[in-house]
């Protein structure tokens, strides 16, 4: 496993590789509005 580890609302979504991929994919912001978490920026 990759350090840091995120949790979202305590459900475990991955390690830091895991992480820097979603955010690539562009796919992290999309996650996190899902989840109900507020993203600066977002549109």
């Amino acid at each position: 496993p990759t350090i840091p580890q995120l949790y979202v609302k305590g459900e475990f979504v991955g390690g830091c590789d895991i992480i820097r991929e979603m955010f690539q994919a562009g796919e992290l912001q999309t996650f996190l509005v899902e989840k109900g978490v507020s993203v600066k920026g977002a549109a």
